[in-house]
Formats: structure tokens, C-alpha cells, sequence
């Protein structure tokens, strides 16, 4: 048995879907306000018989995989594999999957190997002992060095690759990021060279990759390793398997962006911190950030760009429900400059008057704008409307409304009107898209096929690709043939991954429908139904061929086309 049908026998998606709104029966389903986006009136549906979901509102679908993928920003595989952690089920290991595994042990390994050589660099070489002094200069204890096991590479075009070339392919070396392959000549040299050495670890303490700080003026200033087999760039935040626990106790996150800021405001005590790694926050950092805290503040360089990553930040943070503040420092310094020059306890004076995050997106779109000219205030409240639309929680919703009447001096109704007209339009588009994509046949055949599964083999003869093509469910009917080829039993997490997003939705929705058991008759019915589309549309398509071929005088490519309408015509009157 798949690891799916495992999960799908043991979890129950009135129960995940029950963590992220309040459910109540009605009639054979559960209904409640949908938690991907704000309503008044529930319109989010769950089959727990048929295990699948619908929003009638903003048209989001799916199974549980596609529950947890969405609300915890996962793929398909990590949603299984979080399902499956949570439900406490062995995790199958295929050749495949134990060749990747293999991989990624290779490069935990290679990786921890690689930091105890930099960390021998930096304690027991004359080279590492101006390294320390470096980060003596920049206030750094050999406590917090060592507590953040930092360490060194050599400034060398390739002592790394020498010292680890004996034990290790340069393939592995390459793949685990820590050596490059020069264009001249295919030799290897070091990625690292000349820097302060920052590992980053995953939750549980492996080293994953590494972030280097020249001490020699080299650019870049900083340098990461590239993504490998067990690390990708924006899904993790720095530190964070230092820091979780404090996190967790304050119920609070200092978010910075670098290695040196982290490490200064941890060695002042201020331990619930974690950093973005200079990169723009992600969903999946945010998504890590919110198993341990319930609200951020974002403390990002005081400079322009600083200024523009917390813009980002902020908005991404509210979407996802995090409550959130900005902590702009002075002087446009950085955490670890203001650290140095001001001492801890003003920094925490500072967190204490942080803005709050809203307020900070009104006062930044309204910066250097004339709110008396009724344009120029009529194009920020918008700005500021799509900000609110995307905030999950109703509530909160509200109060950003009124808070934004009051700063803009708008009457709150209208912009309450403004919102809702605008919502109703895109429900609106999306029931009439949705209205429009399935023709009758091919609707009732998903229905039938889905519903009772036993129909799908004595059909397997019937189901030719030519039936579905051009069909909006073409990719729907595609994976149902290769399971059935498989000799895979029928079964809707399949479709993640293969399926895009708006018709898994959609396909949900129609699966939800209560509609009666069919026969095998009424399924050839549909299938038939589906192949008079199917020609239908090749005869048109012969017919403006013939007519271009008409208009060109070419006559043997017009016999031939003649020959092909008469067949399909044929074929059509047969059905």
C-alpha cells in the first residue's frame, strides 16, 4: 500500500481542515468561513466521505495533500511527508528514494567534516589566528565563536579540495557546493576562500550549507553556498536551531538579515532571533517562523534597500497571519553596528517603540505623496486595499479598514464598499469560469469514474487518448489511463503535481457534487458523447484547411482533406 492510502485511511480532512477554521455539519458535509481568504458568509465545504474540500468563494480545492500544501506552503512531497510524521507512519524507502537518501547523507557528511576542518583553520593556523583577531575587532567572544561553531577557509585557491580529495570525489565535493570547476582547463578549486566561516544547520543541528564573510575586501562581502540535494536557498532561517526554544518561551521572533547580526544579538543576550540570510523572506521562512512564534518584528538594515525588504517582509508576514512590527534603527545602521556602538539595552528600548507592521505599510505608501490631492489619495487606499484583501483573518481585516479610514481620513463605508464590490466581482468571474469549464459528458463521466471506480476497468478498452484532447480535463483522463497501465488502484492525491492548481480545485468541487450512482452504460454514453466532441472539432478544423487550400489552389492537399471530412463525418453518424 502507498504511503497516501496509508495517510488517507488514518487522517481525517474534517479534522486538519478543522486546525485552520471552525466546521460545522450540514446535511452529509462540514461548512465553515474559508481560511484562504476573508468572508462573512462560509462558503468553504468538506466531503469527509469523498475526503476533498471546496471554496465556493475563492474557488480553492483539493484533498488534504492539497489542504496542507496551501495553508503550510509545502510541495506535494512534503506534504505527504508531513502528514505522514504526524500520523507517525514509516516512511517507505523505494530504490529511488534510498539513492537520494544515500546523497544527502554523503553531503550531512561531507558537510560536517567540512566545518571541522574549518573550525582546525581558524583555532590551530597562523592564517585562522588573523581571523580571530578579526572577529575580536568586531566584538566577538571566543564563547559566542564557539557556540556558533564558527570557523575559516583558508585563504587558498584549493586546500579544501587537497585535503579532502583522498576521501571524497570531486563529484561529491562539487555537489555537496563546497568546491567550483574552473572553465580553464576542468580543474577544481575552492568556493570558500579567505573567509570567516557561518554553518547553517537545519532544526535538528546537521550542517546544511555555509555562509562565508570575506576578511580580505573581496566581493561579494558574503557568500552562501549554492542549493544542493539538502539545501535551498529561502527555506530556512539562520539560527533558528540555536534560538527556537527562547522563541517559542517569548512567543515572539526578532527577525535580521545576516550572519553578524544574528551573532551580535546573541551574544548580548537577545536569543529570540533568528536571520533571513540577506535574502528576501520566503513563505517557507515565514512558515518556520509561525511553529514557534505568533508574531515577528522585522529588523532589517536601516538603508533604502533595508527599508524596501521590510516593505516585503511585512506584507508577506500579514498574509499569512503573523502579527508583525518594524524595528527601524538609526543612523541607518545594522543590528550588529547598532549593537556596537549603543550596547544591548537600548536595542531592547528600541524593540519596545518598534512601529507596528500595518502602520508601517500606511506611512511607506503614503511617504512623500500629497494626500490632498483626491487622486494621489484615492490610488494609496487602493494600494492599501489589496494589502488588506490578502489578510486571512476577517477580523483583523476589519480593524486594518478602520485604522486606514482614520490615516487617510476616508469614511471607513466606503472603503468597506470598495472591497466588498471588488470581492464580489471575483467571485464572480471565478463561478462563471468555473461554470464554463466542464462540458455535461465530460462532467458526469469524472463523476462516475471518481464515485465508483470499479466502472474504470471494464472501460479500459474505450478510453483513447483522441477522446479527450482539447478537453480542459484532458490531464485529468491522462493520469486516470497511466493508473490504470499501473495497475494503481484510482486515487485523487495522484493528481498533485501533474494537475494544475485551478483544476484540481474545480475537479474537486465537481467530485463533491451529490449526484446518483450510474452504470457502465451511461459511462459508454458520456465517452461517446465525449468522442462526437472530439471529431466535431477535428471536422471544423479540416473545414478552414479546406477552405485555405481552396483559396491557394492546391489541389492534391484539397483531396486529401475532402477524403478526411467525409471519414470523420462518417465516424460521427455511426456514434
Amino acid at each position: 500500500m502507498e504511503i497516501t492510502e496509508k495517510i488517507k485511511q488514518v487522517a481525517s480532512i474534517v479534522e486538519i481542515a478543522s486546525q485552520y477554521t471552525t466546521l460545522k455539519k450540514r446535511g452529509k458535509k462540514w461548512v465553515g468561513l474559508c481560511p484562504f481568504h476573508s468572508e462573512k458568509t462560509p462558503s468553504f465545504t468538506v466531503d469527509e466521505e469523498k475526503q476533498l474540500f471546496h471554496c465556493f468563494g475563492c474557488g480553492a480545492g483539493g484533498d488534504l495533500f492539497s489542504l496542507i500544501m496551501e495553508k503550510e506552503n509545502l510541495t506535494f512531497p512534503e506534504a505527504v511527508r508531513f502528514l505522514a510524521d504526524r500520523y507517525h507512519l514509516p516512511w517507505p524507502e523505494s530504490r529511488q528514494t534510498s539513492s537520494q537518501t544515500r546523497l544527502e547523507e554523503k553531503i550531512f557528511e561531507i558537510n560536517e567534516k567540512a566545518l571541522a576542518w574549518f573550525r582546525h583553520n581558524l583555532w590551530e593556523t597562523p592564517e585562522g589566528q588573523e581571523a580571530f583577531n578579526y572577529l575580536k575587532g568586531r566584538q566577538f567572544s571566543e564563547e559566542t565563536i564557539k557556540k556558533l561553531r564558527l570557523g575559516y577557509a583558508l585563504n587558498s585557491w584549493d586546500s579544501l579540495y587537497n585535503a579532502f580529495k583522498t576521501s571524497y570525489s570531486p563529484q561529491d565535493l562539487e555537489k555537496a557546493g563546497l568546491i567550483l570547476r574552473s572553465q580553464k582547463g576542468g580543474e577544481f578549486r575552492d568556493r570558500f576562500r579567505g573567509r570567516i566561516i557561518f554553518p547553517i544547520f537545519t532544526l535538528t543541528g546537521r550542517v546544511v550549507a555555509f555562509g562565508g564573510r570575506t576578511i580580505f575586501d573581496a566581493q561579494p562581502k558574503y557568500l552562501n553556498s549554492p542549493e544542493t540535494q539538502t539545501f535551498v536557498k529561502g527555506s530556512l532561517l539562520y539560527g533558528l536551531n540555536f534560538t527556537k526554544e527562547e522563541i517559542r518561551r517569548v512567543g515572539e521572533l526578532v527577525l535580521v538579515e545576516g550572519y553578524a547580526d544574528f551573532a551580535s544579538l546573541y551574544q548580548a543576550g537577545i536569543r529570540n532571533i533568528a536571520a533571513s540570510m540577506g535574502t528576501s523572506l520566503t513563505p517557507q521562512q515565514i512558515a518556520q517562523a509561525r511553529r514557534y512564534a505568533a508574531s515577528i518584528i522585522i529588523n532589517y538594515d536601516g538603508d533604502e534597500a533595508g527599508i524596501k525588504a521590510a516593505l516585503r517582509a511585512v506584507s508577506l508576514c500579514l498574509e499569512h497571519g503573523l502579527r508583525t512590527r518594524v524595528l527601524l534603527l538609526p543612523e541607518k545602521l545594522d543590528p550588529d553596528g547598532y549593537l556596537r556602538k549603543y550596547g544591548p539595552d537600548r536595542y531592547r528600548q528600541l524593540i519596545k517603540k518598534s512601529y507596528d507592521g500595518f502602520h508601517f505599510l500606511l506611512r511607506h505608501y503614503s511617504r512623500n505623496v500629497d494626500l490632498g490631492i483626491a487622486e494621489e489619495k484615492s490610488r494609496v487606499a487602493r494600494i492599501i486595499i489589496d494589502e488588506i484583501k490578502r489578510l486571512p483573518d476577517p477580523l483583523v481585516q476589519s480593524q486594518y479598514l478602520q485604522q486606514t479610514a482614520d490615516f487617510l481620513q476616508i469614511e471607513e463605508g466606503l472603503l468597506r464598499k470598495i472591497i466588498e464590490t471588488e470581492s464580489r466581482t471575483t467571485q464572480l468571474k471565478t463561478s462563471r469560469e468555473e461554470e464554463e469549464l466542464f462540458c455535461p459528458a465530460e462532467k458526469r463521466l469524472l463523476q462516475l469514474l471518481f464515485n465508483q471506480p470499479e466502472l474504470l476497468l471494464p472501460l479500459a478498452n474505450e478510453l483513447e487518448a483522441g477522446c479527450f484532447a482539447g478537453l480542459p480535463s484532458e490531464p485529468v483522463f491522462r493520469c486516470l489511463c497511466e493508473s490504470l497501465k499501473s495497475g494503481r488502484a484510482l486515487d485523487f492525491s495522484q493528481l498533485q503535481g501533474s494537475i494544475r492548481p485551478g483544476l484540481l480545485s474545480y475537479l474537486s468541487r465537481t467530485l463533491q457534487e451529490e449526484v446518483p450512482d450510474g452504470s457502465l452504460g451511461e459511462a459508454l454514453d458520456c465517452l461517446n458523447t465525449l468522442r462526437k466532441v472530439s471529431l466535431q472539432k477535428k471536422l471544423k478544423e479540416i473545414q478552414r484547411e479546406i477552405t485555405l487550400s481552396e483559396k491557394r489552389g492546391d489541389k492534391e492537399k484539397l483531396t486529401a482533406l475532402l477524403y478526411q471530412k467525409h471519414e470523420i463525418t462518417r465516424q460521427i453518424l455511426t456514434l
